[in-house]
């Protein structure tokens, strides 16, 4: 089967162009027509590999899900595979199942046919259902595996509102000083210098600050933005550097304990999905270090699996290296003792979820009257300053 670029026209005589996959040019045609459109040209697309693109994290559930509720439904792989091609709202779904559908129908097992497309399905989902397929349990795995992107996806929706609101007040609070800054107070300041007399210090420094401003408010307002390429350049290019910068963001005020958070929520939740469709805890482990991107955590999940492999219980690696807390430590410790290490897992995946979202809250209605208060110094700093001179002058006019 091969994958074909057509040009069609319709009843109507409207033109409509696509990609779609065939066995040869008369099947191209007889799928189409069943659309109700006539075929006028059909090529072959030699470089299939260009036309698979990664896809976005919801249309990936919304491509396991589907595939689960089929496959538990008892349809053939084969008829799933055309039946979503064949009714995929999106080019990347409908090149995917075509590419799935070729590999399989060539002999390939499910996970093999995944495989070949790392851009697309991670080593861990690959490795999930081919454990699924040697203990037969494939559609339980891929319930499994749709529940945990879900969260996953829930989580980064977590992680984006924590970083990105406290991000847009900052910006609005920024702005608002620039204009008071260069606009506002250098006419206010002229006013006060007019009226004579002598000026007070922290009218002094009002002035001082809003001349920087008006001078170099292009260096001003261009180095936040240069600070932060600098930011995600040097951690590309410098080990040292990067390690530094993921050991400080888990050490930000507030913010920072979220983030470790989010992050064992994540290894937890892998450790334990892993651990349940019967991967060992080892190699559980690698995948659990591969998911985060954080050289702190990574390193401190590796040693932990040295320690495991050399005998060590799990509750005691991870205690060792002091990553999650103790009250974790202790649900894994029970779930050792009794057998049920899969349901620990599960509780705690529960409980970091639960904590996530109250901190998260905590945070936000922490950082709304913080910058509101930080907005309020300035605004009086500078109304003290503009005000102060006037004030005294009056003062001396009524003496006089």
């Amino acid at each position: 089967m091969a994958l074909y670029h057509y040009r069609a026209i319709d009843a109507n005589g409207k033109i409509a162009k696509g990609e779609t996959d065939a066995i040869n040019e008369f099947d191209l045609e007889s799928q189409l027509s069943k659309s109700g459109l006539e075929l006028i040209k059909a090529n072959p697309v030699k470089d299939r590999a260009h036309t698979l693109r990664k896809l976005a994290r919801r249309d990936l559930i919304h491509f396991m899900f589907q595939l689960e509720m089929l496959f538990r439904a008892g349809v053939p792989i084969l008829s799933i595979l055309a039946d979503l091609r064949d009714t995929a709202e999106t080019p990347q779904i409908k090149n995917l199942c075509a590419n799935l559908y070729e590999k399989i129908d060539s002999g390939s097992t499910i996970s093999e046919a995944l495989a070949a497309n790392p851009g697309i399905f991670p080593d861990l989902v690959v490795n999930l259902v081919h454990a699924g397929e040697a203990t037969g349990q494939l559609p339980d795995v891929l319930k499994e595996i749709v529940e945990s992107l879900k969260w996953q996806d829930e989580l980064a929706s977590k992680t984006k509102q924590l970083l990105m609101y406290p991000a847009f007040v900052t910006i609005v609070v920024g702005s608002v000083v620039v204009f008071l800054m260069i606009y506002l107070v250098p006419q206010i300041i002229g006013f006060v210098a007019n009226m004579g007399g002598e000026i007070p210090m922290q009218t002094v420094a009002l002035i001082w600050v809003s001349d920087a401003f008006v001078k170099y408010w292009w260096i001003i307002v261009s180095a936040p933005f240069a600070a932060l390429a600098l930011l995600m350049l040097l951690p590309r290019v410098n080990l040292r550097f990067r390690r530094w910068m993921h050991a400080a963001q888990l050490r930000i005020p507030y913010i920072g304990i979220i983030i470790k958070k989010i992050i064992l929520a994540r290894v937890s939740d892998t450790l334990g999905l892993t651990y349940r469709t019967g991967i060992p805890v080892l190699d559980g482990l690698v995948y659990c270090g591969n998911i985060t991107s954080n050289l702190v955590v990574k390193e401190a999940i590796n040693k932990a699996r040295a320690d495991i492999a050399n005998g060590a219980p799990i509750s005691q690696g991870f205690a060792a290296q002091r990553l999650f807390p103790s009250m974790v430590i202790r649900m894994i410790k029970v779930g050792e003792e009794t057998g049920d290490l899969a349901g620990s897992l599960k509780n705690i995946s529960y409980f970091y979820n639960r904590d996530i979202n109250d901190s998260i809250s905590r945070v936000q209605a922490l950082i709304e009257p913080t910058l509101t208060i930080v907005l309020g110094l300035i605004l009086g700093w500078i109304m003290m300053a503009v005000l102060g001179p006037i004030y005294d002058t009056i003062s001396k006019l009524k003496l006089s």
